[in-house]
């Protein structure tokens, strides 16, 4: 292929937020009919970068070419019309129309007119790049992944020749991320530009021509995929060697902490979303939690907490010094008291865990107030934390004084699961603790959850990546639409399994 043959090219691009440089002079170039991965770990500037080729910042200083062709893009809409479409982490559907309305939506012209065209063309579409789609499916009816396929045909239906992905597969099942790799090769050879933002080495090894890494914001080279490992491109990324193994210690003197039986629980509108759900999690063990996105994950973690309404069923908490407590009717704040801890990531981490305006010290008094120590009494103590926390992961803030806000997603997350683990709990369960984090984060965080098994802590840790949870959990949960489809050696099961446990409706749990 001639080094002429470029899609995009970005040149010297710089962008800035306040004192932050989150883009600082970054060159890269995709070519025509190529998968480029870009890697960086968290706050390197990826996503800004991107945001900038889809018209939602515009960039400080610098030069982005087009096919050659110098370009401005100022709005999503410029965007467009150059033939870029990115699909987001979130999506952007409107749940009670169809598959082919959404597409369609906010489209110029009389194509709402013509139905029966569009849905040709969108057939047509699907056919050729070996999508699974239903046109006249509502959205409130379908899973993430083929919501996801609305999010890709929309962009494709509009015209765009350059697709830009960010986590595409931290929602889905191995098996839908097969599906999703087919595709993307399928439209790469159709001539497609694809860029995917991912933090998955393997998926990046599996899928990508090249990849282009960044680093505190700046560019730091593209390699062929190749002629990359894991350690390469991780070495690339942190600026230095990383062992990319997760110990995983045996557990010691394993005691019940938590037994769960017969558990139900139902959402506001009087649907299920927890089914006779039962379990036993011990100290000294992790227990990982595996399920597509809305299988009753959170759910679970929350009635343990006390923060859901039980229809029926038990949890009971064996604490470490002997007895037994019932959970399912104590209040949150006893359940806190007892040692039994939830750091939840949620996806709008600071809506739900911290306070944007707050610094990190004020942050961790939230915690401390609740525990009856007085609002003004104690400064220090908080703020040791914070200084902890920021030293032992690597926060990147100025100060520990710095509001919450003005950090970087991952940097926020951080702070939300030092919080957690810094309380000494008996039991800790946490949600996606590494949600969005890039490798050398998640390999200290993986750490801190093995230091808390070794106290003999019982660990419940809902995860996205199945790498991760079969080397680092000790007993992996499957759920599936609320129901437990399966409790697995995490040691001796693999990866298709636990996929096939996901999908597996219907097979409701009997009392084990």
């Amino acid at each position: 292929m001639e080094q002429g043959n470029y899609a995009i090219e970005l040149k010297n691009i710089t962008k800035r937020f306040g004192k932050v440089v989150a883009n600082d002079k970054v060159c890269l170039a995709v070519k025509k009919g190529e998968i480029l991965s870009i890697l960086g770990e968290n706050g390197s500037g990826k996503t800004t970068l991107m945001n900038m080729l889809s018209g939602i910042y515009f960039p400080d200083e610098g030069q982005i070419l087009v096919d050659g062709n110098e370009v401005t893009i100022a709005s999503p809409k410029d965007s467009f019309e150059l033939g870029i479409g990115m699909i987001h982490q979130h999506f952007k559907l409107v749940d009670v129309l169809t598959a082919a309305e959404n597409i369609i939506l906010g489209l110029p012209g009389k194509e709402i007119l013509d139905m029966p065209a569009v849905t040709a063309k969108i057939r047509e579409l699907i056919d050729r790049y070996g999508f699974e789609l239903n046109p006249n499916q509502k959205i409130y009816e379908m899973s993430v992944s083929q919501k996801q396929t609305v999010e890709i045909v929309k962009v494709l239906y509009r015209g765009a020749s350059m697709l830009i992905l960010d986590e595409p597969t931290a929602v889905l099942t191995p098996q839908e991320t097969e599906k999703l790799f087919a595709i993307l090769r399928n439209m790469r050879a159709a001539g497609h530009s694809i860029i995917i933002i991912t933090h998955k080495l393997n998926e990046v090894l599996e899928l990508s021509d090249r990849v282009a890494v960044l680093r505190k914001g700046q560019y730091i080279g593209t390699v062929e995929t190749k002629d990359a490992t894991a350690e390469s491109l991780t070495e690339m990324m942190v600026g230095k060697k990383i062992s990319l193994d997760i110990h995983r210690p045996e557990p010691v003197k394993p005691e019940k902490r938590l037994e769960i039986s017969g558990l139900s629980c139902e959402n506001i509108e009087g649907i299920p979303t927890l089914k006779g759900v039962t379990f036993t999690a011990n100290s000294g063990e992790i227990l990982g939690i595996a399920g597509i996105a809305g299988s009753g994950q959170k759910e679970l973690l929350e009635a343990v907490a006390g923060l859901q309404i039980i229809t029926s069923g038990t949890i009971s908490y064996y604490p470490p010094e002997g007895g037994q407590e019932i959970l399912s009717e104590k209040t949150a704040a006893d359940i806190r008291s007892l040692g039994i801890r939830l750091s939840f990531v949620p996806e709008d981490r600071l809506g739900m865990g911290l306070v944007g305006s707050m610094d990190m010290v004020d942050n961790m008094m939230l915690r401390g107030y609740n525990e009856g120590k007085g609002f003004f009494a104690d400064r220090k103590t908080p703020r040791k934390l914070a200084e902890e926390i920021v030293e032992k992961l690597e926060v990147a803030t100025p100060d520990v004084s710095t509001p919450v806000r003005s950090l970087s997603g991952g940097n926020v997350q951080k702070v939300l699961v030092g919080r957690e683990i810094s309380s000494n709990p008996t039991v800790l369960m946490v949600a996606y603790p590494v949600r969005g984090l890039d490798i050398n984060s998640s390999y200290t965080i993986y750490e801190l959850l093995n230091e808390q098994k070794k106290k003999g802590v019982a660990v419940l840790c809902v995860g996205e990546d199945l790498d991760v949870l079969l080397e680092l959990c000790d007993k992996i949960l499957v759920l599936c639409g609320g129901a437990i489809t399966g409790i697995v050696d995490a040691r001796t099961t693999t990866k298709e399994e636990i996929g096939l446990l996901m999908t597996r409706n219907g097979k409701e749990q009997g009392n084990e």
